[in-house]
Parts: C-alpha cells; sequence; structure tokens
C-alpha cells in the first residue's frame, strides 16, 4: 500500500518558500522555461545530472541526495523519504515547508485517483472503510481547488468521496464545476449515501453544472427501511436515500446502486432486487460488492462477516432478476481476511 502521507521531509538547502502550497512534480528537465516558477522539480537518478534552473523547488529521494554536486546551488531543495519514490512526473502534492509535511493528492499515471473531500458523515456504517470523524476539515476543499487544473487532461476518471461529499454544501459545486472546466474529458464518479439529495433544490443545484460524464454511487442495503437505517446506523436513512435517488433521477443524473454483501445484507438480495427492478428499473447501474476488511468492518466482524460461498444461492437469485429485467450489474469481489 502506497503512503500518501509523510512527515520526514528534509531541508537540503536554503528554504524562500513561507507558506504551504499544492504543488505539480516534473521529472522534464526540458520544460519550457515559462512553464517552470510553479512547479517542483523531481530529481531522479535518469536526470540528476541535468536538473536545470528555475522550478520553484526541487524533490529529491533521501538515498540519492549524497550524490547530488555541490555545483547545485539552488534554493528549495527538499529530501522525500524512500517510501514515496513512488512519486513521478504529473504527480500533484500538498507541501508545508515549515512543518515538512506533504501529501499524495494526485498521481498522474494511476488508474485510481480519488479526492477525500471531507471525513465529516451523517451515516455511521457498521462496515465503513473511513470511520468518519467530526472535525473541520474546510482546508480539504481549497487543496483540492487547487489541485485539479494541475492534473493530467488525459485522466480517464476521478472518484470523489469521503465522508459525505454532500455535506460540504456548495462547496462540493465548485469542485465538480473545476473538473468540467479543467478535466472536460475525465468521467467523474462520486461516492454518496444519498439523502441530501432528498433536497430538491440541491439535487437540482448539482444537476445544473451539467457536467458531461457524472455518476454518483449511492449505497442501498436492504428493500426494507429497518434494516438499511440498522446498517447505517442512521434512522429515517432509507427514506431520504430513495427520495435523492429518485430527485436525481428526475433530473437525468447518472446514479449507480452499491449493495455491499454482508450478514446483515445477504439474506434479502432477491427481495431486494425485485424491489430495484419494480420500482428503480431507470437507475443506470447495479454494483453488488464483497466486504472489504477495513474501518469498521474488523471492529463489527462478528456480525458481518459470512463466506460469499454460504451466500450464493442469494447472489445467484439476484442476479438472474436483475438479467431479467436487462439492468446493468456487476459483482465486485473485495472479500479477504
Amino acid at each position: 500500500m502506497l503512503k500518501l502521507y509523510s512527515k520526514q521531509i528534509k531541508t537540503l538547502t536554503a528554504n524562500s518558500i513561507s507558506e504551504p502550497l499544492v504543488v505539480r512534480l516534473s521529472s522534464n528537465h526540458l520544460l519550457p522555461i515559462g512553464l517552470r516558477r510553479n512547479d517542483f522539480f523531481l530529481i531522479t537518478q535518469s536526470n540528476i545530472d541535468k536538473v536545470p534552473s528555475g522550478f520553484k523547488g526541487y524533490f529529491i529521494p533521501e538515498d540519492l541526495s549524497l550524490t547530488l554536486g555541490e555545483e547545485f546551488l539552488a534554493d528549495n531543495v527538499f529530501t522525500i523519504p524512500n517510501d514515496q519514490e513512488y512519486l513521478g512526473d504529473g504527480d500533484v502534492i500538498w507541501f508545508d515547508p515549515n512543518s515538512l509535511n506533504s501529501r499524495t493528492i494526485y498521481r498522474k499515471n494511476s488508474k485510481h485517483n480519488s479526492l477525500l473531500v471531507t471525513e465529516r458523515c451523517n451515516n455511521y456504517c457498521l462496515m465503513c472503510s473511513q470511520p468518519p470523524r467530526e472535525i473541520n476539515d474546510s482546508y480539504i476543499v481549497e487543496h483540492i481547488l487547487q489541485a485539479i487544473p494541475l492534473m493530467s487532461h488525459e485522466t480517464n476518471e476521478l472518484g470523489i468521496t469521503g465522508g459525505e461529499p454532500t455535506l460540504l454544501g456548495e462547496d462540493l459545486i465548485k469542485i465538480i464545476k473545476a473538473s468540467k472546466i479543467y478535466l472536460p474529458e475525465t468521467s467523474l464518479h462520486m461516492l454518496s449515501n444519498g439523502r441530501n439529495f432528498a433536497d430538491l433544490e440541491f439535487a437540482k443545484k448539482v444537476a445544473s453544472v451539467a457536467h458531461p460524464d457524472f455518476m454518483i454511487g449511492i449505497p442501498l442495503y436492504s428493500d426494507i427501511n429497518s434494516i438499511h437505517d440498522y446498517v447505517v446506523q442512521a434512522n429515517g436513512a432509507f427514506d431520504e436515500t430513495i427520495r435523492g435517488i429518485l430527485n436525481l433521477k428526475s433530473l437525468n443524473q447518472l446514479v449507480e446502486l452499491r449493495v455491499v454483501i454482508h450478514k446483515q445484507t445477504y439474506a434479502r438480495l432477491p427481495q431486494l432486487a425485485e424491489f430495484i427492478t419494480r420500482n428503480l428499473l431507470f437507475i443506470d447501474h447495479v454494483a453488488l460488492m464483497g466486504l472489504e476488511m477495513t474501518g469498521f468492518t474488523r471492529t463489527n466482524l462478528d456480525d458481518l462477516w459470512i463466506d460469499p460461498i454460504e451466500y450464493q444461492k442469494e447472489l445467484t437469485e439476484a442476479v438472474k432478476i436483475f438479467a431479467r429485467f436487462k439492468m446493468n450489474t456487476l459483482f465486485i469481489i473485495t472479500n479477504c481476511v
């Protein structure tokens, strides 16, 4: 697993950067001079003998720093720890030159870039992989809005996740708009519990951005409201989620239903499939997903774990129902022990 946060950066030369910043990395020593002043140059084994001037700053892996020639006199040279040597050309990071901390926001060569926009959530799911925290993390939005214009136009897909992204309100609209403007050919996929879309006016604001390729993945865990509410640990969540889905589809927004299969949800998979095909046939995609062994799952394992072989009957029946109604369905196995 890649380490996205670091507190082990060191300063090698004089530092003239006073404020934290979001910056793009470049390992291209031929980058035109006019494009260098806002980027950090990433020194590697292959370009250490041709490090150009004019960049805002320079990063060099710890192991390589000893070979940096004394004739290199540039300011703002920092080491990065060896566990972040995965960083490459076009990656975007947040960097604080005072605390010497950094956080990787975007990796150009990754096919799975996601932006965690908040850790706050109005659900408290039994199997949450990103346990929520009630903190003020509004600074994240500022970092993301600075990072999006620095991302490659060749990015195929970008994810938005949390926490619950809709808790950002207007700031979420800003992120979606920025993605549309700066990454017009990039698909945008957001994970949301869907509850705040029960507010039709908010749903209209999201739809009015008119992003050309934006899908919202919303979990639905049962056809019975009490079971869904128990799984997400929030009374009334089922009703709000369903109304949110209906509002989004009335506004022609793409919606994916996500069902995590575990001990609390497997038994009524066929009934849930019947409910979806009878009431939500207009949904664009259904994802049936295995249990991830992270976050709250470990704490609630006795209440959640069931071997997939034990629910193959229910799963098969549910898939047959979706197939009969020609719904676009995918089963994703994520179980691990």
